[in-house]
């Protein structure tokens, strides 16, 4: 993270107001009810900003977050915000709505409306802070979706918490140069998964097609080992044809061969330097990555990276000489 705050660091009579400071000025003014005595109290917390959004990492003991009535009316910056949890579970309830979160799963909730924040196991956490109006989605639907666990059944939410939760710690993500890059597609995605959880086939449509691009990128990624990839299988994947598949990747400057090749010679030279790198024959390694062809797989990782597989491997782990 950009910045981060460790309680282990701090004298026990701070610790408790450090962590409110933190989260006041991170995300919104609430109470907190911290479940063991100040000299107890634990907590690494990492902050960031990506733009508009703002990002909060927090792993502590436990807590009850309360966002009251008079907080929630005194509200002059209206936000809505992304829960994803780690590990552990925590309660989610606003608007006469509860629900318990489980790794992998999220949950949304709105600053203009009291909630509870529930961590009787600690917290292992990123919240992710976003402008009301970045959202631009109604009233109405946003009230029906805080405060539901998203991500089990929902495939576009099972990438959001993914991208979220990568973009929680990636530092370099956080930085003008490419924050700038990720704000549109961040708040799609949210605006993708809300609409589409809530069924209005109206507003999916359009944030939908905005985060296409991502959606197939991120399914390419997670079947890069797959030798048979093809532009057929990930088209029928989402629903469209191969020449859209094309369109898409072409508007984000993506040749979809180069780009699978590029990652496929990324994780084999990854895996050749890695501290397994000798257990397997160069071959399986590039076999396991999609490479079927021994001879093929040399060649292309020699022109990527100007070394050969064998003398890449044998750089990172020279053989003993006794």
């Amino acid at each position: 993270m950009s910045s981060v705050l460790d309680t282990a660091l701090m004298p026990p009579q701070d610790r408790e107001e450090v962590v409110r400071h933190a989260v006041w000025e991170s995300l919104v003014a609430v109470d907190i009810e911290h479940r063991p005595p100040a000299e107890d109290i634990s907590a690494r917390i990492g902050l960031g900003i990506v733009g508009p959004l703002r990002i909060f990492s927090a792993r502590a003991t436990a807590a009850t977050v309360r966002r009251t009535e008079q907080l929630a009316r005194e509200d002059k910056e209206p936000a809505v915000f992304l829960e994803l949890q780690m590990t552990g579970t925590s309660l989610v309830a606003q608007n006469g709505r509860q629900c318990l979160l489980r790794p992998g799963t999220f949950a949304v909730y709105e600053s203009i409306a009291p909630y509870t924040l529930l961590f009787d196991e600690g917290v292992d956490n990123h919240f992710f802070r976003f402008p009301r109006a970045a959202l631009a989605l109604p009233e109405r639907l946003l009230r029906d979706i805080t405060a539901l666990p998203l991500g089990s059944d929902n495939p576009i939410a099972r990438l959001a918490f993914t991208y979220f939760a990568q973009l929680a710690v990636s530092d370099d993500m956080h930085q003008s140069v490419h924050a700038d890059a990720v704000i549109e597609p961040s708040i799609e995605l949210l605006r993708a998964v809300l609409t589409s959880q809530h069924g209005n086939s109206s507003l999916a449509k359009a944030p939908l097609e905005a985060t296409l691009s991502l959606r197939i990128t991120h399914y390419i990624r997670a079947h890069l080992a797959d030798p048979d990839l093809s532009a057929a299988r990930i088209a029928a994947a989402h629903d469209i044809s191969v020449r859209h598949l094309y369109a898409v990747l072409s508007q984000s400057g993506i040749s979809l061969g180069d780009w699978i090749r590029t990652r496929r010679l990324a994780e084999c030279r990854r895996e050749l330097a890695g501290p397994n790198g000798r257990l397997r024959t160069i071959a399986a390694i590039g076999r396991s990555w999609g490479f079927v062809d021994a001879t093929h797989f040399s060649k292309v990782f020699k022109q990527a990276y100007g070394i050969s597989p064998r003398a890449w491997r044998e750089a990172n782990h020279p053989r003993s000489s006794t």
